[in-house]
């Protein structure tokens, strides 16, 4: 690949403009001059495509939503760039962003790299500040060499992308974890996935606990944990490390023994050291909430993240004790 690669950057959109101007302006502002840039709009009806036509992109109009699976594939196959450099539309890349992932791309062994959101995201909020703090500790804490992928920031060789049929469109139809079950596939292959940690794109989005508990339940952990039990491969990458395993076993516990306080009060002993050992598994996340945030801030973060521990257990657990009823179900229709 040469030092100049041509880069074709795609963005799903739908219902985006709130936050499409800042990213396509940021892209503009890029140090690589070599790119194209491809919105692909999933029947928005606001003012995106538009915003998307006055900032000189490319925009591929779908009449039916079908999710952002489909949109990427449909701007990949338009794509003329080497390398497919994957953007969500309420992101900021930095200047220097296409040219990190052109510099990683240098290495003929690397199929695919992604990065994280930055530690200073642009919503004041405390539910902001914690969801994209704790997005940017994940993936600055995680291995450098990847088994899942991330669409939110990433990059994939083309020709690799279209041999392995690009995201799993029909599965995905909706936002869930289609980069994650790319990067499996990717993987499985014998590529290599690349987390660069020096790859930063500042988040745009302001959250809140429902949406916090939406996207957490219903379009991350359900999914995630199906797709690992369909696979039974449970990787140990991002936030699935032992200590966060471990870490939502000893909330379960807490969390159950509650109710029987009333009988029990020694009970309380046990919950107390379960609840240390939690905070020493976690001391890392909370010392960096601390560090960035303040006491305040990092104290107001702990309900938060015992609640992250609940439902994801909760998830895998209804996942694991229904996957044989699927099973039964697919076996019978396909019969």
């Amino acid at each position: 690949m040469s030092e100049r690669s041509m880069v074709s950057i795609v963005m799903p959109v739908h219902n985006a403009e709130k936050h499409l101007a800042a990213a396509l302006r940021s892209i503009h502002a890029s140090t690589y001059p070599l790119f194209e840039l491809i919105v692909v709009d999933d029947a928005s009806t606001d003012q995106s495509v538009q915003i998307a036509e006055s900032h000189g992109s490319l925009v591929l109009r779908r009449r039916s939503q079908a999710g952002p699976a489909a949109a990427r594939n449909e701007g990949a196959a338009k794509a003329r760039g080497d390398i497919l450099l994957f953007l969500d539309s309420d992101i900021v890349v930095k200047p220097d962003t296409i040219e990190k992932v052109v510099g990683v791309m240098q290495d003929s062994q690397v199929a695919a790299v992604f990065g994280s959101y930055d530690d200073n995201p642009a919503e004041v909020d405390f539910l902001s500040q914690y969801r994209n703090l704790f997005h940017h500790f994940v993936h600055q804490n995680s291995s450098s060499e990847a088994v899942t992928f991330w669409a939110g920031c990433g990059a994939i060789r083309r020709e690799i992308f279209l041999a392995l049929g690009g995201f799993d469109a029909k599965k995905y139809s909706e936002p869930a974890v289609e980069d994650i079950e790319l990067g499996y596939r990717v993987h499985r292959q014998g590529h290599r996935i690349r987390l660069d940690k020096g790859i930063q794109v500042k988040h745009l989005k302001k959250w809140t606990f429902y949406s916090i508990l939406r996207t957490d339940i219903f379009c991350r952990a359900l999914p995630w944990a199906r797709l690992m039990l369909e696979q039974r491969d449970i990787t140990r990458d991002l936030n699935l490390k032992s200590s966060d395993r471990l870490s939502a076993g000893v909330v379960a516990l807490v969390t159950a023994a509650s109710p029987l306080l009333a009988l029990e009060f020694r009970l309380a002993y046990l919950q107390a050291l379960l609840l240390v050992i939690l905070l020493l598994l976690n001391h890392p996340l909370y010392r960096f909430f601390l560090t960035k945030r303040g006491v305040t801030f990092a104290a107001l973060s702990l309900p938060m993240h015992y609640l992250y521990y609940l439902y994801s257990g909760l998830s895998f657990t209804f996942c694991w004790m229904t996957q044989p009823l699927v099973r039964r179900r697919a076996s019978s229709l396909t019969g």
